[in-house]
């Protein structure tokens, strides 16, 4: 592609909404521009990064015997209630109707379309297995559309959708994909792990994964120091030694606290550690609210106890109340209407409402909380004794040090490191969640009617793209992986009103387009510093510059974008030079130092 002839325009400085750094370069970059927050048009060269992606996604998945579909974009809404979806979605689920009144939404994912799709034709067990994708756009309707196409409310997805006759064949579907999503993101050249995570609204039972590693990451990952362990620390256990109850139990007492209401006043106050005191915090249990939709009426309330130093983590009291979407905290109001205190005088005696303790302060003993009278506390409670406890449980966030359950049970020392990640790819099994809710049956060898065994797994296609260059760019610009880059050479034209040097470059071009290479040309009559600073910005893996000056000694200047490291190589070599550096840049052998100077003196100009 020329310059001259493309419809791209670069931008000197990011649009003001762009907050992260692989936002920034995509829109100054041209590649993608805004339309609606959220929503955006996507320039020729991130068209060309998506389908490079998609082509890898398909070459993958298809050699594993997977089919491509194309389902719709537009759904009933019949279908989503015989799940229950419908309404478990809530806002993100974009609601419409059509002139006849009836309702719809837009699809923010297809298990409900694809297992309806797979049921009137599925009948018996000769007709399964079947694992089914398609690429297409989706759409949920985000609170807070941010951070470009890492959080947008419309963007490309693949997903796919396997059927099997049972677990054990539906685990070896899973095995797969998974195995499949490995392929693919080896093949991008990115830093990625896999982790465990929560399988949130779609459901299942088992539930992976696939993060790339970056700084502007939304979501935190705990990884082991040691071994392969990793997770999303939405699930990390947090494994640290409880304390065993020594000694007599103490009379319990009331004291007086004005003024402290928060776990540091009390601590500093009272001397005591904020790892030694117990804190209470209260959650609704009323399933299927969410923040635009709290409970309005029967208000469900229980009461958590940990560590004043731990956070509750509230997919993993979601998990542990059987709900659909993590719990929300009562307001000051439903706190004070609950136990007759203001919050940060509150605790579990007295209380009505099931009480959870988190297991790392299971043995404490003699401890201290909230009297449940404002500005009181007790001390020397103790559990049993004082308060019944609903349930034992790990309901805390994992911190860096804890041990990682993985080298616990195997009698090593590994423990968390914290890492953020951008999470690119999930997958799940989702056993009869779908195919019970929806009659998606098949007939046994016996004649035996059962429910379809289903997994599910998606890839954000458009938001691995940007994720790939919030991992790899630098302070110039993007540094594109070799996988998905829109164009493997950056030829630069330096003197474009030069005829030697406009058959030079078209020679050149057409060499490099014949051996397979994508090839970008900059024809334009700009200066020079102007391009050069356009090439660093896009990024691409190779650039060559050839010009009046260089040509007279026979050389041109070869750049590759991520070492910076320039080579002066004779212009009659070129094409087999770039084939040779494109071979190193796809083997990860790409030296750090400046190769040695072939052809022409050191001092050559291009």
């Amino acid at each position: 592609m020329r310059w001259s002839k493309s419809h791209l325009f670069t931008l000197k400085d990011a649009p003001n909404d762009a907050e992260i750094p692989s936002h920034k370069l995509m829109a100054r970059a041209g590649m993608i521009k805004k339309v609606a927050p959220g929503i955006y048009t996507y320039g020729n060269l991130a068209l060309r990064a998506l389908r490079k992606f998609e082509n890898i996604i398909r070459q993958e998945l298809d050699k594993r015997g997977c089919q491509e579909v194309l389902m719709p974009m537009v759904h009933p809404a019949e279908l989503w209630q015989e799940t229950n979806r419908w309404k478990e979605m809530g806002d993100g689920l974009l609601k419409f109707k059509n002139r006849n009144g009836h309702d719809f939404c837009l699809g923010a994912t297809h298990e409900e379309v694809i297992t309806d799709y797979v049921r009137k034709d599925v009948k018996s067990y000769r007709d399964l297995p079947a694992n089914l994708y398609q690429i297409q756009t989706k759409y949920r309707d985000e609170i807070r559309p941010r951070f470009g196409l890492m959080r947008g409310r419309e963007f490309i997805m693949k997903d796919a959708y396997s059927f099997d006759t049972d677990e054990k064949a539906a685990l070896v579907s899973y095995d797969l994909m998974y195995d499949a999503y490995k392929a693919i993101f080896d093949r991008l050249g990115l830093e990625y792990r896999i982790v465990e995570a929560d399988a949130g609204n779609i459901g299942g039972s088992k539930t992976n994964e696939f993060q790339v590693l970056a700084d502007a990451g939304e979501d935190h990952l705990m990884v082991c120091d040691t071994c392969d362990f990793a997770a999303n620390i939405e699930v990390a256990p947090a494994l640290i030694k409880t304390e065993k109850a020594t000694g007599a139990a103490l009379p319990m007492e009331a004291f007086p606290t004005p003024n402290l209401k928060s776990i540091g006043s009390l601590s500093k106050s009272l001397g005591i550690p904020e790892n030694k005191l117990v804190k209470t915090m209260f959650f609704s249990a009323n399933d299927g609210t969410d923040a635009a939709n709290p409970p309005s009426k029967d208000l469900k309330a229980v009461a958590i106890c940990l560590a004043g130093d731990d956070e509750v983590n509230p997919v993993k009291l979601k998990n542990v109340l059987g709900m659909s979407n993590p719990p929300l905290m009562l307001t000051d109001e439903e706190v004070k209407k609950t136990t007759g205190a203001w919050p940060g005088s509150c605790g579990p005696v007295g209380l009505t409402i099931p009480v959870y303790f988190d297991s790392a302060i299971e043995g404490f003993q003699n401890f201290i909380v909230g009297a449940n009278r404002d500005a009181e506390h007790l001390k020397n409670v103790n559990i049993g004794r004082d308060f019944k406890v609903t349930k034992f449980a790990d309901l805390r966030m994992a911190k860096p040090g804890h041990s990682c359950p993985s080298c616990q049970a195997a009698g090593r020392k590994g423990v968390y490191k914290s890492y953020r990640g951008i999470e690119v790819g999930h997958v799940f099994y989702l056993g009869t969640k779908y195919s019970k809710s929806m009659g998606a049956t098949y007939l046994t060898q016996e004649g035996q009617p059962l429910p379809i065994e289903m997994g599910c797994y998606g890839i954000g296609v458009s938001r691995t793209v940007q994720a790939a260059i919030e991992q790899s760019h630098d302070a110039d610009g993007i540094v594109w992986p070799h996988g998905i880059t829109p164009f493997d050479v950056h030829m630069v034209v330096l003197d474009p009103d030069q005829e030697e040097v406009r058959q030079s470059a078209e020679v050149l071009y057409r060499e490099l387009q014949t051996r397979g290479l994508d090839v970008f040309m900059d024809d334009r009559a700009e200066r020079p510093g102007v391009k050069f600073k356009d090439a660093d910005l896009l990024g691409f893996p190779i650039r060559v510059n050839i010009g009046g000056r260089g040509l007279k000694e026979g050389i041109v200047e070869m750049i590759p974008r991520k070492t910076k490291a320039m080579e002066k190589v004779k212009a009659e070599e070129a094409t087999e030079k770039v084939l040779e550096l494109m071979q190193l840049i796809r083997a990860g052998k790409l030296p750090a130092a400046p190769a040695k100077t072939t052809g022409a003196a050191a001092g050559a100009k291009a």
